[in-house]
């Protein structure tokens, strides 16, 4: 790929994140394959963000800081600055797994796949691995596959750029399972590629843990628009029964 369009748009949101940016910028800069941009979308920041990003981020790294409405309205911002053929979000605090990770992806979206994933760990905001995550990458991903859940890591999913939608600003919580889902609608059967290896380290910031019941409503209302309210209501039995099983494990 020339200079004027990388291979792939890594975009990573900021808003005061001091604390957690350092190991994002530095998985980022170490990466083998080089055919990528970099863009920061900031809400703002009024700490040392900005510096940080700067100062850690490589010669391809683009930034743009401003007020936004929020999460998912920055990451459209990010969708309309990329010009990558495909999109990975790379949020502040995440990182990838190995300096190796970003060459895999690549390696499959020289295939053309719409879609390439891999799977996720969780760690602490001293990089000490936590848990894998609870759910798994399907060895083959389909539209039909997100009715169980989100079972790819939003950051471990890349997607072709001509694929991917805006995000629905009406879901604060659950917008990136609805884009997921969406992305996976306009993919064609068999062109999703699935790394067979763990490619992002997710960081446990409590957040999701704190907005996990409003985040459970929009993913039933996400859920129900997608697959119908009778089916939506049996799999949501089913997550029930799974998590009192993991609670009892």
């Amino acid at each position: 790929m020339g200079k004027s369009q990388p291979l792939i748009s890594v975009i990573t949101i900021t808003y005061n994140a001091e604390d957690c940016l350092h190991p994002t910028m530095r998985s980022v800069a170490a990466q083998s394959f080089k055919d990528f941009e970099h863009i920061i979308v900031d809400g703002a920041s009024t700490d040392n963000t900005l510096q940080i990003a700067r100062s850690l981020g490589t010669s391809n790294l683009r930034i743009l800081s401003e007020p936004d409405k929020g999460l998912y309205d920055a990451m459209n911002k990010g969708l309309s600055m990329a010009n990558g053929r495909y999109l990975l979000f790379l949020n502040a605090g995440d990182a990838f797994h190995s300096e190796d990770t970003l060459s895999h992806y690549a390696a499959e979206a020289k295939k053309n796949r719409d879609i390439i994933y891999g799977d996720t760990v969780i760690v602490d905001k001293d990089r000490n691995f936590i848990k894998k995550r609870h759910l798994s990458a399907p060895r083959i991903l389909t539209y039909e596959s997100f009715a169980n859940g989100m079972l790819v890591c939003h950051q471990a999913f890349m997607v072709r750029r001509d694929l991917a939608p805006r995000y629905n600003l009406d879901y604060r919580f659950s917008a990136d399972y609805e884009w997921t889902l969406r992305c996976l609608k306009r993919s064609r059967p068999g062109s999703c590629a699935n790394l067979n290896e763990v490619t992002i380290d997710y960081l446990n910031d409590g957040l999701t843990d704190k907005n996990h019941r409003a985040s459970l409503k929009e993913r039933f209302m996400i859920m129900r628009h997608h697959f119908g309210l009778m089916p939506t209501i049996g799999r949501h039995i089913m997550f029930l029964f799974r998590s009192l099983k993991r609670k009892l494990l």
